[in-house]
């Protein structure tokens, strides 16, 4: 019998939390109830720097987390970061279950990381205070909020907006006190962080898609059967599957909802 650990920094209830519960279910029910799979939402296990060190070192099985992070492991994981790369979410399926997702899960193997699937947190739209964005031109100008990292910053840069990267604690705050003007993140994101008391107008700009990697530590996945490996890879698809449905499904209902409050203000 073994006994493993899954950590990731959504909260329970979120999406990716659901698809990691699914695996968890999907593995205690193809091995017969042998293997188990403790899931820990909302950061409780730490950071992803530190989720991923524990995972390298063996302590910690299982990490889901933005595939563009895994760039600190492997400098091609930046490709995940690249703006208005996917004009759907079918596109993305196809890239990330196909031979690229799979390669650049491979590229993780030296580092101690096993890739085995990945979920989505989905496409990242645009909120502001200022103007309702209808054409690209109208980003220009903009102080909006983004990830700390030269990608984003030279996308927002391109389109003639002004960059400014801040901590995730910090957004609300810098928006209230109109320090930025905007911010930009998956429906899920916004609605659950309550952006649109302090932002007037949503633009679906789908200007961004992350992946999330599913990853396993090669030091544990070493010592396991081929009965093992093959039980924990067909989870993790089939979970990885069940996940995205989930998100997409969520995404619908969660722009009906902003928009009600979007028009409450």
């Amino acid at each position: 019998e073994r006994t493993f650990k899954f950590a990731l920094q959504n909260p329970k209830g979120h999406p990716l939390e659901q698809g990691a519960t699914k695996f968890a279910e999907l593995v205690a029910a193809k091995s017969g109830g042998k293997i188990k799979v403790n899931v820990f939402p909302g950061g409780t296990l730490g950071g992803d720097a530190a989720s991923v060190s524990a995972l390298q070192g063996g302590t910690i099985e299982f990490v889901m987390l933005n595939s563009g992070i895994l760039a600190s492991q492997v400098k091609d994981f930046e490709v995940f970061d690249f703006p208005f790369m996917f004009a759907s979410a079918k596109e993305a399926d196809a890239v990330v279950d196909g031979p690229f997702g799979q390669k650049m899960h491979a590229r993780l193997l030296d580092k101690g990381i096993v890739g085995l699937a990945y979920t989505e947190l989905g496409f990242r739209q645009m909120t502001n205070s200022k103007k309702a964005i209808n054409a690209v031109d109208d980003i220009a100008g903009l102080k909006l909020r983004v990830i700390p990292n030269a990608i984003n910053i030279d996308w927002v840069k391109a389109l003639g907006a002004n960059p400014t990267p801040l901590a995730f604690p910090e957004v609300y705050a810098a928006l209230e006190q109109k320090a930025i003007d905007g911010q930009e993140n998956p429906l899920s994101v916004i609605l659950a962080n309550k952006f649109a008391e302090v932002q007037k107008y949503l633009a679906l700009t789908n200007h961004q898609y992350n992946p999330q990697s599913v990853i396993f530590s090669k030091k544990v996945w070493d010592t396991l059967s081929p009965a093992e490996k093959k039980i924990l890879e067909e989870s993790a698809l089939e979970a990885a599957k069940f996940q995205r449905q989930v998100n997409r499904d969520a995404a619908a209902g969660q722009f009906q909802l902003v928009h009600q409050v979007l028009a409450l203000e």
